[in-house]
């Protein structure tokens, strides 16, 4: 069994790639490197999984839909994890022809690179996102609720590649699954979240920007399972044609300022806390309703934060002082 994973020196690419690598399977990964955040720790991923046999890397763009196809056409893989996106919801009103590129463009050349498979691609899994939702007051998301309104840019790109998705499944018979993902954090993680800057900024004695006056709420979700919904996920061999969305969340929403006390209490700093207003592109609140993700694959995140922050603040500790 082969899987094509894009996005392999990301933080969930990455766990999800050693995932499938050490239950056996040979994994074929792509990743621009690109400089959104210090390379040095995408190649610090990459390092570990090239300690496994089966992998194999090469460093493409998804934008490049040639090299994507002629990848995928000489490895054949029976799945494709698409994980590969221009992350970040802020640095969207910066940057927005870089989400065109990779969200939109990089969506497009992993949906042909799928079709040209025909019967041969048992399942395409990828990375959506819990923005699609935008801001809303009833509470929790649920997958049929609408996302018409997305708050960003990069929530308006992960939306399209839904809808994109849904197409090609309905054109060319592609089995495929949509995960709206909800705040991952954990080990190998992104350096511009809000819980390492936090951490960063507190263990070097530096203020933390703490916005909306830190009223907040987001359902964060642990990287371990987040691994273990995507595995079950991506070994599932759906009907031809058919696309499904997934809420991936923890389903318990925790306030921005409880997640920073629970961070200083791993840490053993307390921050120095500079209250900011609400930023443009940001939502108050995000909060699972993951009953379809239980009922079709009998799993449920259930890691809590202060055991997901705790597993994450000595992973820290090791990765600041190397």
């Amino acid at each position: 069994m082969t899987s094509f994973v894009t996005g392999a020196a990301g933080f969930i690419g990455f766990h999800a790639a050693r995932a499938q690598l050490e239950a056996g399977e040979d994994v074929v990964g792509i990743d621009n490197l690109n400089p959104y955040y210090d390379p040095k720790l995408k190649q610090a991923r990459l390092d570990q999984l090239t300690c496994y046999p089966g992998f194999r890397f090469e460093a493409i763009d998804l934008a490049d839909h040639e090299a994507v196809a002629g990848l995928v056409a000489d490895v054949r893989p029976q799945r494709i994890l698409h994980l590969g996106a221009q992350a970040g919801v802020r640095y969207s009103l910066e940057a927005p022809f870089a989400y065109a590129r990779s969200n939109l463009t990089g969506h497009l050349s992993v949906l042909e690179a799928a079709r040209a498979l025909g019967d041969r691609l048992e399942h395409l899994v990828y990375a959506s996102s819990s923005s699609v939702y935008g801001e809303r007051s009833a509470v929790p998301f649920k997958e049929c609720d609408a996302a018409e309104s997305p708050a960003s840019l990069y929530a308006a790109t992960k939306r399209s590649d839904e809808l994109m998705s849904a197409s090609y499944c309905s054109l060319y018979g592609i089995p495929a699954t949509g995960l709206r993902f909800f705040t991952v954090y954990g080990p190998w993680g992104r350096p511009d979240m809000a819980y390492w800057l936090f951490a960063d900024a507190m263990l070097a004695g530096r203020p933390i920007q703490v916005f909306n006056n830190g009223n907040m709420e987001r359902d964060f979700t642990y990287i371990d399972d987040i691994v273990e919904a995507l595995s079950r996920i991506l070994a599932d061999s759906p009907a031809r044609g058919r696309h499904a969305i997934y809420n991936i969340g923890g389903s318990s929403p925790v306030r921005l300022l409880d997640m920073i006390e629970t961070l200083e209490a791993e840490l053993g700093v307390v921050a120095d806390k500079v209250m900011l207003p609400m930023q443009p592109g940001d939502v108050t609140r995000t909060f699972a309703d993951t009953s379809r993700l239980e009922a079709d694959y009998g799993f449920r995140p259930s890691v809590d934060l202060a055991t997901g922050l705790a597993g994450f603040a000595t992973w820290f500790a090791g990765w600041r002082s190397r």
